[in-house]
C-alpha cells in the first residue's frame, strides 16, 4: 500500500522567520515597552496596586512568577519598592509636621484632625461607589466645611470684640498702634505681642504642613517626569530604582528575569493562564479522522503527528508578518502594522506543585526541549505542549497571545484554541506623563491650591502609608516565605494594572488579529489533513463555526467554565471568573 507522504517544515520551537526588511520585524524588547513605563508609574500612583505587586513578586518569594508578555515584572517591582521606600519617607514627614505643628500651637493644629478625619470618612465613603455613600459624603462633606467657616467666624468676631474694633483687630495683626483710637494698646507698642503671635502662628504653621504635603507631590511628578520619561526609561542601566539592591531583591530579580520569559510556563493550577490575560472565545472542535474518497485502490492516509501539524502551521502564521506588496521595498519596510511583530513559538506548561524548591523549576533552554518532546504528542492533563501565536499592539500595551493545542488520539483529532486579550494600562497610569507635566508646570497659586485641598486627608493617609509597610515587613519577617514550597503565580501584575475595557478601536484590533491568527491555525491543519490523505471538510466547516462564535468555551462566574452558544456579542471586559 502506498501513504501519502507529509512534506517536512522548519520546527516551530524558537520562532522561526527571517530578519529581512519583508521578514517582519522583532517586537520592542519587554524591558522597556510602553506598558512596562506605564506600569512603573503606576506604582507611585496607586498605592494599593504598589502593595499588590510587592506582596506577589517580593513577600510570596516562593511563588515563580506569572509570564510577563510585553513588560519586564523585575523593573516594575523594582521601582514599587522605590516608591514605597519614598512614600515611606514623606509619610514619617508629613506627621512628623502634624506633631511638632501641635506642639507649637498649643493643641490649636491637632483641633483640626477631628474634622479632617471626617472628611477622608467622606473620601472612603464616596470612593465605594454606591449612591446612598455618595450621598452621605457630601451631606458629610457640607457640615464639616460649614462647622469650619462657622469656627473661623466667631474666631474673626471674638478677636475683632476683644481687640476694641476694626483699629484694634489691625493693631493685633501687625503689632502697631490702635487705628481710629485716641490711645494705643496698653499705653505704647503693645505689650501682649503674644496675642499677635497666637494669632497667627497656628496658620503659619498650618502653612508649614501644606507645604511638606505639596512637596511631596512634586517630588512624585518630578519623578515620573524625569526617571520614567520615555528617553530615560528606555536605558536600563540608567534606571535609578535598579541601582544598589538589597540582597532580597538581588535574589528575587534574578528568578523573576529567569523565569517570567521562560517557555516553561510553571503553573497554578486553579490560574494556569495567569499572565496571558483574559480569555476571549476559546472553543475546541474533535473531529473523527476518515479517509478521503479520492484516494484510489490501494492507498491510505498517512498517520499525522501532533508535531507535524504544529510545523505545518508554523510558517503560514510567519508569513502574517510580510506585508502586502506596494511601492517600493521601502515602502513595504516602513508599514508599521503591528502584525509584522508577530511571536510565534512554543510552550509548555507544567504545574508548580512538587518542586522541592522555587530554584529547581525547569527553565533551562535544555530542560524545555525535554518536556517539549515528551508533552508535544501526549494528552496530558497537567503537562500540556501549545503552540503560542502573540501580537503585542499599542507598543504592547494590549497583547493578544492566542495558545493552539493538536492532539491526535484513537483515530480522533482534537484541536484547542484559547486565546487571551492583556488590555491596555490603567487609564490613570497611561496619563501619568501629562498630570506630572501639568502639574509641574502649572503655577504656584494652582499648587497650593491643590495641596490645601488634599492637606485634610494627608494625617490619615501617612498613617495608612506607614501601616502598610509595617504590616509588609510583618508577612515577610513572620511568613516563613523563604522557606516554603514553590507554587504558581496567584496573580499577574500586568492583569492587575489593566483596563477593566477597552476601547472600540481595542476591540477592532482585537478581533482582525483573532480571526487572522485562527484562520491560518485552520487552514493549516486542513492542508496538513489534506495532504495526508484525510477528510477535511467537516472540520473545515465545524471549526469556522466554532471559531465565529457558534459554540466556544467561556469563563464565568463561579465556574472554571462553560459550553454555550452566546454568540459572537463578547466585548473585552475582564470578567470575574479568570480564576484570580
Amino acid at each position: 500500500m502506498t501513504e501519502i507522504p507529509i512534506p517536512h517544515q522548519p520546527a516551530a520551537a524558537g520562532g522561526g522567520g527571517g530578519n529581512g526588511p519583508r521578514d517582519g520585524r522583532p517586537p520592542v524588547h519587554p524591558s522597556v515597552s510602553e506598558a512596562g513605563r506605564f506600569l512603573c508609574a503606576g506604582t507611585y500612583l496607586d498605592a494599593e496596586y504598589r502593595d499588590q505587586v510587592i506582596d506577589e513578586l517580593y513577600v510570596h518569594e516562593e511563588r515563580i512568577v506569572a509570564p510577563s508578555y510585553g513588560f519586564d515584572a523585575s523593573r516594575v517591582l523594582a521601582h514599587a519598592l522605590r516608591a514605597r521606600r519614598v512614600e515611606l519617607g514623606w509619610a514619617a514627614g508629613v506627621l512628623g509636621a502634624w506633631f511638632v505643628g501641635s506642639l507649637l500651637t498649643g493643641g490649636a493644629l491637632a483641633a483640626l484632625l477631628f474634622p479632617f478625619l471626617l472628611l477622608s470618612l467622606a473620601d472612603w465613603l464616596r470612593a465605594r461607589g454606591i449612591p446612598l455613600l455618595r450621598f452621605l459624603s457630601v451631606l458629610l462633606r457640607v457640615y464639616v466645611w460649614v462647622a469650619l467657616l462657622g469656627i473661623v467666624l466667631f474666631l474673626f468676631g471674638l478677636a475683632l470684640t476683644g481687640a476694641g474694633g476694626p483699629g484694634g483687630l489691625l493693631a493685633l495683626l501687625f503689632g502697631g498702634q490702635s487705628f481710629g483710637s485716641s490711645s494705643s494698646l496698653g499705653g505704647g507698642p503693645f505689650e501682649d505681642s503674644g496675642a499677635s503671635l497666637a494669632l497667627w502662628w497656628p496658620p503659619i504653621v498650618f502653612a508649614g504642613v501644606v507645604t511638606v504635603v505639596g512637596l511631596q507631590r512634586g517630588h512624585v511628578a518630578r519623578t515620573i517626569a524625569t526617571d520614567l520619561s520615555p528617553e530615560r526609561y528606555a536605558d536600563p542601566s540608567a534606571d535609578p530604582a535598579e541601582a544598589h539592591p538589597g540582597v532580597r531583591l538581588a535574589r528575587v530579580r534574578k528568578r523573576i528575569r529567569s523565569e517570567q520569559h521562560a517557555p516553561m510556563i510553571m503553573y497554578d493550577i486553579n490560574n494556569p493562564f495567569a499572565g496571558a490575560g483574559e480569555p476571549y472565545r476559546p472553543w475546541q472542535l474533535s473531529v473523527e479522522l476518515r479517509p478521503r474518497a479520492d484516494l484510489g485502490p490501494g492507498v491510505t492516509p498517512r498517520h499525522v503527528t501532533n508535531a507535524h501539524i504544529a510545523e505545518r502551521i508554523v510558517p503560514l502564521l510567519e508569513r502574517l508578518r510580510v506585508p502586502s506588496p506596494h511601492g517600493s521595498p521601502q515602502a513595504e519596510a516602513a508599514v508599521l502594522d503591528r502584525m509584522r511583530e508577530l511571536v510565534v513559538d512554543e510552550c509548555v506548561f507544567l504545574p508548580a506543585g512538587g518542586l522541592p524548591h522555587r530554584d529547581a523549576a525547569p527553565v533551562a533552554p535544555q530542560q524545555f526541549a525535554e518536556h517539549r518532546a515528551a508533552a508535544i504528542e501526549e494528552g496530558g492533563e497537567r503537562r500540556r505542549h501549545f503552540l503560542r501565536v502573540r501580537v503585542g499592539g499599542w507598543d504592547e500595551n494590549m497583547v493578544v497571545t492566542v495558545f493552539v493545542r493538536v492532539h491526535t488520539q484513537g483515530g480522533m483529532m482534537m484541536l484547542e484554541v484559547a486565546p487571551h486579550v492583556l488590555l491596555p494600562a490603567r487609564i490613570a497610569f497611561h496619563n501619568a506623563d501629562a498630570d506630572a507635566e501639568r502639574y509641574l508646570n502649572n503655577n504656584r497659586f494652582g499648587k497650593a491650591v491643590w495641596a490645601v485641598r488634599h492637606t485634610p486627608g494627608s494625617f490619615v493617609a501617612s498613617l495608612a502609608t506607614l501601616g502598610r509597610g509595617f504590616a509588609s515587613w510583618w508577612r515577610i519577617a513572620t511568613g516563613g516565605h523563604g522557606g516554603a514550597r514553590p507554587e504558581g503565580p496567584r496573580l499577574s501584575v500586568r492583569e492587575l494594572g489593566s483596563q477593566n475595557q477597552g476601547s472600540l478601536f481595542h476591540l477592532m484590533d482585537l478581533d482582525r488579529y483573532l480571526k487572522t491568527i485562527q484562520d491560518r491555525v485552520v487552514g493549516g491543519v486542513t492542508m496538513t489533513l489534506h495532504e495526508a490523505g484525510w477528510h477535511t471538510e467537516e472540520f473545515a466547516q465545524r471549526a469556522v463555526h466554532v471559531a465565529e462564535g457558534g459554540v466556544y468555551i467561556q469563563s464565568v462566574h463561579d465556574s472554571a467554565f462553560s459550553v454555550g452558544g452566546t454568540g459572537h456579542h463578547n466585548s473585552t471586559h475582564r470578567g470575574s471568573g479568570s480564576g484570580r
